[in-house]
């Protein structure tokens, strides 16, 4: 009879430990799946950035502005304006940098470092996690109000020259961007998403309310 007891007390106590590991662990966790499906709700975007560059041996940053503009699945420009006008384009496969009326054309497959790079920022935005995964080590953290999305190279060519990136975010926006390089050196982008152009209206001009036709 006790030990009947005792057993049933037993069972007791391990249901309770269960149901208090349940209760304390998170029921869900944002991953890479969930951001990337967040992501892949916003087919096209611009921005402005500002930027940062930390160079060993230099005492201060070197800055730089301009815009950033995105179109899905593979069109991504960045255009500077400060210190100098520049511009690099990327559509698909091919990069065109434009600086002071004159154009160079790449193929990004020719470059694999520049290519990593290209993908971290340009798979990001299109929500494109096979990607992502195929270039980088991928771990996200925080929630959809704000997440973090750290990225670890795994093409040796890459790894050779970026140590990591780390894109940060509230929902489907990207807001900054930072690459750690070897050999010290640390890019830092902060970016601000233009606010999307208000619908057309088809309200009459003012004044036109309650004319008459003579």
């Amino acid at each position: 009879m006790i030990s009947g007891s005792k057993m049933r007390l037993d069972r007791l106590c391990k249901v309770l430990v269960l149901a208090v590991a349940f209760c304390a662990a998170p029921a869900w966790a944002f991953d890479l799946p969930e951001l990337m499906g967040l992501l892949a709700k916003q087919k096209s975007g611009e921005a402005r950035f500002t930027e940062q560059r930390f160079v060993h041996g230099l005492e201060g940053p070197l800055d730089a502005s301009g815009t950033l503009s995105f179109e899905a699945p593979d069109k991504l420009v960045r255009r500077t304006l400060s210190p100098r006008t520049e511009t690099m384009a990327v559509d698909g496969n091919t990069l065109t940098l434009s600086r002071g009326g004159r154009n160079r054309t790449l193929a990004l497959d020719s470059m694999p470092e520049l290519l990593g790079l290209v993908e971290a920022m340009r798979g990001t935005l299109s929500g494109d996690g096979a990607t992502l995964q195929r270039y980088f080590k991928s771990t996200v953290t925080g929630a959809p109000s704000k997440w973090t999305l750290d990225l670890t190279p795994m093409d040796s060519r890459l790894a050779a020259q970026v140590r990591s990136i780390r894109i940060s975010g509230r929902a489907s926006d990207v807001l900054g961007l930072e690459m750690e390089f070897i050999g010290g050196d640390r890019s830092v982008m902060t970016i601000s998403p233009n606010a999307p152009a208000a619908p057309a209206t088809n309200a009459a001009p003012s004044g036109a309310a309650g004319r008459t036709t003579p």
